[in-house]
């Protein structure tokens, strides 16, 4: 089998690849997960970079040979595209993320232009076996057990502030003394948002990835991934768990599936909402309450002044906490929620 010399191997691969020099065969039937090696046809002046395995942006230029995952995405301000199910040398594909989960795009944003194009050169293999991520992945789980508290914030949309609420919270509890992990449960593969979380404090760090997928797009249920994650990080010690839920609660990466799991729901101490504008508010406070677990606390875009505050909270009921110039205030009103006071120490 020929082999080919890698000049950047994308997040997506999960470490997975312990070298630059991969054994390839020039394509077959895939699933996503599967390691292929492509060659870029272009260079792109937006969305060029891709996140390396160090967590590293780089440029994508063209002639670059790069390490990636084959994948689906089902961005609302993005890239849109599925996994292939066959693959050949030669065939032409798109990045579909920073990640390098690469597939077929199906949908542009006039943001971004149209995805990056890339040549498959073959898929990447070892022992005569195609690669794939979930090779040594977390597997997932029948049953929840998670005897600490389980802090989840979900949001209307990307982009409505959830990894700040997120790392706000964990920077606040962790100066309070919690020791706390981290886990991202949807979405489309990037090393970004944990790298992030443990920079806030977070002492372990998952994601999806891990569980050996690198997206979630068009999952059905996530409720047996997620579990086998909640589960694997409560066994590390932790005191809490902060759990980011990517994309929206209407959206097309499987987040009402997670909160339509009767014990998830009840297993969630504290619900944290990230919501762009008012409407936002207003709309998932409704969704949130369908799915079974209502919202406890508004935070995101719409609690970025008085106006915004003052009507979800007197309008809504709920308490509004804006994690950029409120961080203490929604810390406060997690841990009270969470441990029953608002600092260890």
């Amino acid at each position: 089998m020929p082999h080919v010399e890698v000049h950047k191997i994308a997040s997506s691969t999960n470490g997975l690849l312990g070298s630059h020099s991969l054994e390839i065969i020039e394509g077959g039937p895939v699933h996503p997960g599967d390691v292929v090696v492509v060659k870029a046809l272009e260079e792109k002046r937006v969305y060029d970079q891709l996140e390396l395995i160090t967590g590293r942006l780089a440029h994508i230029s063209r002639g670059d040979i790069l390490a990636g995952t084959l994948g689906s995405r089902r961005a609302l301000r993005g890239f849109v595209g599925h996994c292939p199910g066959l693959v050949r040398a030669g065939d032409v594909l798109h990045v579909l993320n920073m990640g390098g989960v690469i597939g077929v795009a199906t949908s542009v944003n006039r943001d971004y232009g149209d995805p990056l194009r890339v040549k498959v050169l073959g898929l990447a293999v070892q022992d005569g076996e195609v690669l794939n991520i979930r090779r040594n992945a977390i597997p997932p789980a029948e049953r929840l057990d998670c005897p600490v508290p389980l802090i989840v914030i979900a949001g209307t949309c990307m982009a409505s502030g959830k990894t700040r609420a997120a790392c706000e919270i964990i920077a606040q509890l962790n100066q309070r003394g919690f020791r706390l992990g981290a886990l991202k449960l949807s979405g489309v593969a990037a090393l970004r948002d944990t790298l992030n979380m443990r920079d806030h404090g977070a002492v372990h760090a998952l994601s999806f990835l891990d569980a050996g997928y690198n997206s979630t797009a068009g999952f059905e249920d996530l409720a047996p991934m997620a579990k086998g994650l909640i589960n694997a990080m409560a066994a590390r010690g932790v005191e809490g768990i902060v759990v980011e839920m990517g994309d929206g609660i209407i959206g097309g990466y499987g987040v009402a599936s997670f909160f339509r799991d009767p014990e998830i729901r009840e297993a969630i101490t504290v619900h944290v909402m990230c919501a762009n504008d008012l409407v936002a508010a207003w709309g998932a406070r409704e969704v949130a309450a369908r799915l079974g677990r209502p919202v406890d606390i508004m935070s995101g875009p719409a609690t970025d002044n008085i106006v915004g505050e003052g009507y979800i909270e007197e309008e809504l009921g709920l308490p509004a906490a804006n994690a950029r110039t409120a961080g203490e205030r929604l810390a406060d009103q997690v841990a009270v929620r969470a441990f029953g006071r608002e600092s260890k120490l």
